[in-house]
């Protein structure tokens, strides 16, 4: 990838409105975020490592100029991004301290 490549990804600050998790998955987790100027439905294979609860009011980073993607007949409106730990569990990435949701991360 080059540099022009990886500056197509908008990647962004989203706070965590909600968060459920969704029937017929124990991974997927369904999220409402807001970028600040709009808010969001995420799809996310965070369900595992995560608890809907705890998810509410935290700031992750998101990819917000994917396409959107449907899923077990929901769409997903962005892809947040995480790490996986020693044992393959999802870890989110997260500002350092609180920023405003929205805000372009490079």
């Amino acid at each position: 990838m080059t540099i022009d490549e990886f500056k197509k990804m908008e990647l962004r600050v989203a706070r965590v409105i909600s968060a459920e998790r969704i029937e017929g998955s124990d991974k997927l987790l369904k999220l409402r975020v807001s970028l600040g100027v709009e808010e969001r439905q995420i799809l996310a294979g965070i369900g595992k490592a995560h608890e809907p609860e705890t998810l509410i009011g935290a700031e992750i980073i998101v990819v917000a100029n994917l396409e959107p993607r449907m899923m077990l007949g929901l769409e997903s409106q962005g892809m947040l991004l995480a790490a996986r730990d020693e044992n393959g569990l999802p870890v989110l990435l997260r500002p350092e301290k609180e920023v405003s949701p929205g805000t372009e991360v490079g």
